[in-house]
């Protein structure tokens, strides 16, 4: 354990990253807190905090990925469990913030999910939030505590730097992911191009027309998840149809839900793209380890951000 003039350090893990969390503790030098998490017969989650949290600066890793509706009951409930045990601070650091994507009404009788996700976690005892590249960053205004928002950017960046491509090009794959390719672009010092797409519906994805040159390039796109990738498949293809000599995919979250290996797969072996570049906020499961996809750690700017946070030292600093 690490202890500072002010309250001791601990940070616990839930089941949803073990490996990040301690991959993160590591670059703290410092164990996990120990927990139990068990189940009633019912499947009802029960957890037990092992080890004294009174009076100290608590930090919960715990992404919310699949199986989401698990994952956040047990990041809640820990949440609580700590709470009640009268931790000074309960800081919830969530590398995927799941139902990001439900953040506003785009029809009639939808619900706001991402924000009463938001009210569940202040409401179990979170003082504060750790996250990395929400969906939407409005979302940070979803919460009355403060929010710490890492950008995955500077990691997958270097990344490229170091394999020196020539006459790079970043794509954002729509509109809203403009700010986030700008930024990337900035620290490349390259030039972006954004792809209008139209959304038909959750699943059905059509691009428009792509702003900016991509002809003759190698086109690195950028978002914050891969989920089915249906989107990031026919972005492909419409950047390839464009003129893009070649082309990289990046992403924070390696959501790889439904189809998506078997697309990743499949258009990999037709050279649409030559490599996916992903971060460690989800776990990849080894059925899901194909052999073009790059994952790169987040766990040395998660650590330096809690060692930030717990000494009231500025987060912004990191990305300067």
């Amino acid at each position: 354990m690490i202890v500072y003039p002010h309250r001791e350090l601990q940070v616990f893990s839930g089941n949803a990253n073990p490996a990040l969390a301690n991959e993160i503790v590591q670059n703290l030098g410092m164990e996990l807190g120990q927990a139990t998490v068990s189940r009633f017969p019912d499947g009802e989650l029960h957890v037990q905090i092992d080890e004294n949290v009174r009076g100290h600066d608590v930090f919960v890793i715990q992404p919310t990925c699949h199986p989401v509706h698990e994952h956040l009951m047990e990041l809640l409930i820990m949440i609580d469990a700590l709470h009640r045990a009268s931790a000074e601070r309960i800081t919830a650091v969530i590398p995927y913030y799941s139902y990001a994507r439900q953040d506003r009404k785009t029809r009639p009788r939808e619900p706001i999910t991402a924000k009463l996700v938001a009210n569940l976690l202040v409401q179990a005892g979170a003082d504060r939030v750790l996250t990395m590249d929400l969906h939407a960053g409005q979302i940070q205004g979803f919460f009355d505590i403060p929010v710490d928002h890492l950008e995955a950017a500077s990691i997958l960046s270097n990344y490229f730097k170091d394999i020196d491509l020539s006459g790079v090009v970043v794509v954002s794959p729509d509109v809203g992911g403009t700010a986030r390719a700008r930024y990337f672009a900035g620290r490349l010092k390259k030039p972006i191009a954004i792809i209008d797409k139209y959304r038909a519906s959750d699943t059905n994805v059509e691009i428009m027309h792509i702003v900016g040159s991509v002809n003759n390039k190698t086109a690195i796109i950028v978002d914050d998840m891969i989920d089915t990738a249906g989107s990031i498949i026919k972005g492909s293809q419409a950047v390839l149809n464009a003129g893009a000599k070649e082309i990289y995919v990046c992403a924070t979250h390696p959501v790889f839900a439904g189809p998506a290996k078997e697309r990743l797969e499949k258009y990999w072996k037709e050279n649409l793209f030559k490599e996916v570049i992903v971060t460690n906020t989800i776990p990849i499961p080894e059925e899901k380890r194909l052999p073009f996809i790059k994952v790169l750690s987040v766990a040395n700017l998660f650590a330096e951000a809690i060692k930030r946070i717990h000494n009231n030292m500025s987060i912004s600093a990191l990305f300067k």
